[in-house]
């Protein structure tokens, strides 16, 4: 099931998308947020072409990065080894925006590099999570853009300013709460041209890893989402780039670069 969080005639709701089998997409109309209402639907539907499509989720709490999380970005980076365990940071719930959003980069940077991933949503209180437990406390899932100002993750020696500038958190365009994670690609294009692909699947920590690491440092909360991190391709971004991350069963997130 795909959520939605959209505007439509100066309102902000929730919807599920309906995606007939001739191409009409239409968004049913939920009686508020899913993760705390449910899924009751009010009977009302709107064109999805009607719709203004937002970050699906503002996370109350937190966004968790896992840094070096392939192999290959790990090697592109020349930076030491795999970490043994998750390399977390925060990204503040300011840096989050949705499809179509820009991306600003700060006067601060000269190197602002997207970073395609795919995000886990949580869905309830978890603490001290199982590895074999860890399903049941995500939501969902959706994509993201872990964008980061380069040269400054580089001089700070630490991640916080050069990944939690506001507009560095892409989300969307829907949260999936029935997906493969074994099937799953992460591609992004940078202007129509492929920069990145790669399987879930080499992640060196899993999503269920990463959950069970993270729970046993936080407690997780409805809404937070996790980054699980990126594979090699990374590249800068300048002003009037256009960057688009596709995950199949998931949809694009599309983001222009101001």
């Amino acid at each position: 099931m795909k959520i939605a969080r959209f505007s439509h005639q100066g309102a902000i709701t929730f919807g599920i998308l309906d995606e007939s089998d001739a191409g009409v997409a239409e968004l049913v109309v939920l009686n508020g947020d899913p993760m705390f209402a449910g899924f009751d639907t009010t009977g009302e539907r709107v064109p999805l072409a009607d719709a203004t499509l937002l970050a699906p989720v503002i996370p109350r709490s937190k966004v968790i990065g896992i840094g070096k999380n392939y192999l290959d970005h790990v090697a592109e980076m020349g930076t030491g080894s795999a970490p043994a365990e998750p390399l977390m940071f925060l990204k503040p719930n300011t840096s989050v925006i949705g499809p179509g959003d820009r991306i600003v980069r700060p006067a601060q940077s000269s190197r602002v590099d997207f970073e395609g991933e795919l995000a886990v949503v949580i869905g309830s209180i978890a603490k001290n999570v199982r590895v074999a437990d860890a399903a049941s406390v995500i939501f969902g899932y959706t994509i993201a853009n872990d964008v980061t100002a380069r040269d400054l993750q580089k001089s700070d020696g630490q991640w916080t300013r050069a990944k939690g500038f506001d507009t560095f958190c892409p989300i969307g365009p829907v949260i999936e709460t029935e997906f493969d994670l074994a099937a799953a690609t992460v591609e992004t294009r940078l202007n129509g041209v492929l920069a990145q692909s790669a399987p879930v699947t080499d992640m060196i920590h899993s999503v269920a890893e990463i959950v069970a690491y993270a729970s046993s440092v936080f407690t997780l909360l409805p809404g937070d989402v996790i980054l699980t991190g990126t594979p090699a391709g990374v590249a800068a971004i300048e002003a009037g780039d256009t960057v688009e991350i596709e995950i199949a069963g998931i949809g694009v997130l599309s983001n222009p670069v101001l």
